[in-house]
């Protein structure tokens, strides 16, 4: 009777087959995290680059208006800070170059863009 009740149902794994299954899904982990992670570093600097277009975009629009001559950081500032809204509240600076170019720095400050922390364009 003992031997009818198990029968084949017994069903299940063994340990030798959880233990595979458990080394290749890290052995999968250990590739995937370094990519993921160098993936999520490059979204930064692109965040970065596409914050000194952003910025560029509102320097030509601010030129738009022929009384504008000129242009500095306080004119595109107001009481509540930056008007220009860049990603991960990255800094940005213009420098003037003199005969009517301009450098904007967008500097990255989540410290997760380690190649390039700094990107500029002169415009």
């Amino acid at each position: 009777m003992l031997q009818r009740l198990r029968g084949n149902s017994e069903k299940g794994f063994t340990l030798i087959e959880l233990m595979i299954v458990i080394a290749i899904i890290g052995i999968l982990a250990a590739i995937a995290i370094p990519n993921f992670i160098s993936y999520r570093d490059k979204a930064y600097c692109s965040g970065a680059e596409t914050d000194v277009q952003t910025i560029m975009g509102a320097i030509a629009d601010y030129f738009a208006d022929p009384a504008n001559r000129a242009i500095s950081v306080a004119r595109l500032t107001d009481d509540s800070g930056p008007v220009i809204a860049v990603s991960n509240n990255n800094d940005w600076t213009i420098t003037d170059l003199g005969s009517n170019q301009y450098r904007v720095t967008v500097t990255d400050t989540s410290g997760r863009c380690p190649r390039f922390t700094t990107t500029g364009k002169t415009l």
